[in-house]
Formats: C-alpha cells, structure tokens, sequence
C-alpha cells in the first residue's frame, strides 16, 4: 500500500456536502498532498514515533538520525534493541522514559503481545488502539497518527490534538477553544472522511496561526 485508501475527491465532496462552514475552507483552502507515510516496518514506525514525542522537528530527527545508526544497516529492529541498554539509547539524546519505551516495544513485538502489522490492517481502529497502547509511551495519539498516515484509514478523528482543536474552533468561529467531545460531536456527521477533515482542521490552525 502506497497511498490512502480512499479518494481526497470523494472525501472533499461529502465534506463540502455534509457541512457548509467545512465547505467554505476547502474551497478557499488551496490544494495540498495528503500526508502518507508508507513504512512497512511496525517496529520501525513505532520507535520514530516515540523518538519523536514531544520535540521540535529539528531537535527529533537529529535524534532520531542518531538512534537508527545504533543498528546495523541504521534500521532499527526489535531483538537488537532489546539487549541495549538504557544507557546506550539515552547515549543518543534518548530521555529516561523513551529508552524504556523502546526497550518495551522491542520486547512485546517479540514475545508476541503485539500483533504484526499484517494482521493489524485487518483490525477495527479500535482494536489497533487497544492492541497498540499495551507498550508503554504509547498512546492513543499515536495508534491515531499510524492509523492516518500508516494505515491510510478514512475516518480517523484525534480529539485530544490541539491542533485539531485549534482548527475546529477556527472554521466554525468558536469563542472558546473546544473541548475533545465537543471536538467529536463537532465533527460526528464528517464520518467516513474524518482523516481528510482533520488535515483540513491542522490546515485551519496553521492559517490562523500564520494571520
């Protein structure tokens, strides 16, 4: 899988249909490529994704850049992280709780507590969530970002993202920034292409950012 598995066509169309204020942005909205991320490697994802947690771009992709060149053929993969030590990971820039973090997900994904990720894409988004969030540093947030842009599934909604708050309260003109389930209620009737109306609500904070 190379791409989302829906149409940005068909997507902008029911948004437009199902809501006018979503409607206005998108045609104002200049056009822009849907964020896809084709990792095939679990593992691979996970750690970046928790090498990347609460950093700055720059400051994650140095580490990142450093983290992977631990392995051999700079590709990380679970039974060499799982004899590092948490001194050798934070060696790279790594915090306390990421080293343990990934010394967990090495761990589960080979004693079997994760599911591999063929069998995963077959799996509701819930049960992704439920599956995933067994291995400690990771969230819900971050089972939703797999799902998106990894996954490539339709109606995935990230409540709890500020941005995504941020991007409600902008295209519907809300005083207060919303709330995660006035966030849901919100954007309920977006389903199934709530995935193409998050990238439009980041698109919105971004805007409102920039004016």
């Amino acid at each position: 899988m190379s791409r989302p598995l829906y149409s940005r066509r068909e997507a902008d169309r029911h948004l437009g249909e199902r809501c006018p204020k979503m409607a206005v942005f998108i045609e104002r909205c200049a056009p822009f490529r849907m964020p896809f991320d084709p990792e095939k490697d679990l593992f691979c994802y996970l750690s970046r994704a928790i090498c990347y947690q609460q950093l700055s771009g720059k400051a994650a992709r140095t580490i990142h850049g450093r983290y992977v060149e631990l392995f051999e053929g700079a590709r990380p993969e679970p039974r060499q992280a799982s004899v590092m030590s948490i001194e050798q990971l934070r060696s790279v820039g790594l915090s306390n709780n990421k080293a343990l973090a990934i010394q967990d997900l090495a761990r589960k994904s080979l004693d079997g507590t994760l599911a591999s990720r063929a069998s995963l894409v077959r799996r509701s988004d819930e049960a992704v969530i439920d599956n995933l969030c067994q291995v400690r540093g990771i969230g819900p947030w971050t089972v939703q970002m797999l799902l998106m842009f990894n996954f490539g599934r339709p109606d995935v909604m990230p409540v709890t993202d500020l941005g995504i708050q941020k991007g409600v309260q902008v295209v519907y003109r809300m005083r207060k920034l919303p709330a995660p389930d006035e966030v849901l209620a919100r954007t309920r009737r977006l389903a199934p292409y709530r995935t193409m109306a998050a990238n439009y609500f980041w698109r919105a904070a971004d805007t409102a950012l920039m004016a």
